[in-house]
């Protein structure tokens, strides 16, 4: 897939705000300093489509961006240790677990996980949660240019490991580096072949 435009559509603080679910969408969630921004802004060719921040939860709203006219990318609020008060986590949480049950046109999750780290609770639990609920997932390790390819490889194995002790199979992996593009093109292909489903 190439993309030729990605453009801002809304932000959305309560379901009701949603967009109209009558393309596919694609979102993509991680702990507060994952580098998604960074990510989104790779995928679609912009610098600045997603905002980026040294600040952990920069992200606190539901964005949507359209990219080619064709999918809604859609920018989730981050989890972790995003220093905000109890009760703005407690209202993200119920936004963003509404949104991915309820969500009819949504394809696919993107689960953004730093690769320097071995598995950490809030992701896992969070990844077992999306299956137990039937929400097709996908694992986005990011920031693979931090590493060389044989540390990545041991900890890839180690997750993959992790993973099915409590799942049949693993969901489709994917290794991205923001910084140096790797994985891009794989990304948006798996985009693209997926949704081609919506239209059946």
């Amino acid at each position: 897939m190439t993309v030729n435009t990605a453009t801002f559509v809304k932000s959305v603080a309560d379901l009701t705000q949603l967009p109209e679910p009558n393309i596919p969408e694609f979102a993509f969630i991680g702990r507060s300093n994952v580098g998604k921004s960074s990510l989104i802004n790779k995928l679609t060719n912009q610098k600045q489509l997603a905002k980026t921040s040294e600040t952990p939860g920069k992200t606190q709203l539901i964005n949507f961006f359209l990219v080619n006219k064709q999918w809604h990318l859609v920018d989730l609020p981050g989890y972790g240790y995003a220093k905000v008060p109890v009760e703005v986590k407690e209202k993200w949480v119920h936004l963003l677990r509404q949104y991915l049950l309820k969500r009819p046109n949504l394809l696919t999750v993107f689960l953004l996980i730093d690769i320097r780290h071995s598995p950490m609770s809030h992701d896992t639990e969070f990844l077992q949660w999306l299956g137990e609920n039937d929400i097709p997932v996908s694992i986005v390790f990011t920031k693979a240019d931090k590493l060389s390819a044989a540390k990545i490889k041991i900890l890839v194995e180690n997750y993959q490991a992790h993973i099915l002790q409590s799942w049949d199979q693993l969901p489709p992996i994917f290794i991205t580096s923001a910084t140096t593009g790797k994985g891009r093109t794989e990304l948006l292909s798996y985009i693209s072949e997926t949704a081609e489903i919506f239209k059946t």
